[in-house]
C-alpha cells in the first residue's frame, strides 16, 4: 500500500499565508493535491496542517484524509519529516492498515508533473533503497566553482578534488535538492525520521521544474510558470 501526504503549515516567515494564495486559479498546496490524486498510485491521499481552512479546503483537491498537525510540529524551527511520520501513523490508525511506501510532495514546490511522481515512485520502488529525494543538476559545483569562506576570510573551493578539475564537465555531478518529491520504505520512515539514509538515491528533475517558493519573487516565478502549462492536473 502507498499513501501520500502534504504536508502544509499555516504560517510562514518568507511568503506569508503562500500555501493559501492562489496560483492557477486553485490555492498553492492544492497543485500537489490534484497531482497525488491525478497520479493513480496511492491508496490514501492526506493533507497535514494546522490550518483549519486548510483541512476543510483539501477534499476538494483529491485529499482522502485530514490529518491536525500537533502545535509543537507546526512551529518555525519544526522539522518537516516528523509531521510526516506522523500523518502517516494517524491514518494507519484512521484505516487499520499498514502502508509499505510513504510519499511526500513538497507544497511549494508544484513544478513537478504528475509523470514526474509516477516516474520517482518506480525508480523507488525497482531499488533497494530506504528513500529517495528529487532534485535539480547544481549551477554551482563543490569541486569547482561553489565556494566556502575560511575564519581569516579567505575562500576555497568547497571540496578538493582528487586531482585539479580544469572544467566543470569533469567534476562529479553534485544536485541541488528541489524539494518536490520524498519517497520511504515505511518503517525507514516512521522508525528514524530523516531524509537520508547510506542507500538515499535521486530522481533528476530539470531546473524549470525545480523552484521551491521561499520568496515573493519564488511566487512570482512558479505563478508564472504553473499558468503556462497546459498539464495541470
Amino acid at each position: 500500500m502507498r499513501i501520500c501526504s502534504v504536508t502544509v503549515r499555516a504560517g510562514s516567515k518568507g511568503v506569508p499565508g503562500k500555501n493559501l494564495r492562489e496560483v492557477a486559479g486553485i490555492p498553492l498546496f492544492g497543485h500537489s493535491v490534484r497531482q497525488a490524486a491525478a497520479s493513480g498510485l496511492f491508496d490514501e491521499i492526506v493533507v497535514s496542517s494546522d490550518s483549519e481552512r486548510i483541512l476543510e479546503l483539501a477534499p476538494d483537491f483529491g485529499a482522502t484524509g485530514v490529518v491536525v498537525r500537533p502545535p509543537e510540529m507546526a512551529t518555525d524551527a519544526a522539522g518537516k519529516v516528523p509531521a510526516i511520520a506522523h500523518a502517516v501513523t494517524t491514518t494507519e490508525e484512521r484505516i487499520g492498515a499498514r502502508f509499505d511506501v510513504c510519499v511526500d510532495l513538497d507544497a511549494t514546490s508544484p513544478l513537478r508533473t504528475v509523470d514526474d511522481i509516477r516516474r520517482a515512485v518506480e525508480m523507488f520502488e525497482n531499488s533497494d533503497a530506504e528513500s529517495l529525494i528529487t532534485g535539480a543538476e547544481a549551477r554551482r559545483n563543490p569541486y569547482f566553482n561553489l565556494v566556502e569562506e575560511r575564519p581569516d576570510g579567505t575562500v576555497a573551493v568547497s571540496k578538493k578534488p582528487a586531482a585539479d578539475v580544469l572544467r566543470r564537465q569533469d567534476a562529479p555531478r553534485a544536485f541541488d535538492m528541489n524539494g518536490s518529491i520524498y519517497v520511504w520504505r515505511r518503517d525507514s520512515l516512521v522508525n528514524e525520521q530523516v531524509v537520508f539514509f547510506p542507500s538515499t538515491i535521486l530522481y533528476e528533475m530539470p531546473p524549470e521544474r525545480s523552484i521551491d517558493v521561499d520568496s515573493e519573487f519564488d511566487f512570482r516565478i512558479v505563478t508564472w510558470l504553473m499558468e503556462q502549462r497546459t498539464d495541470l492536473a
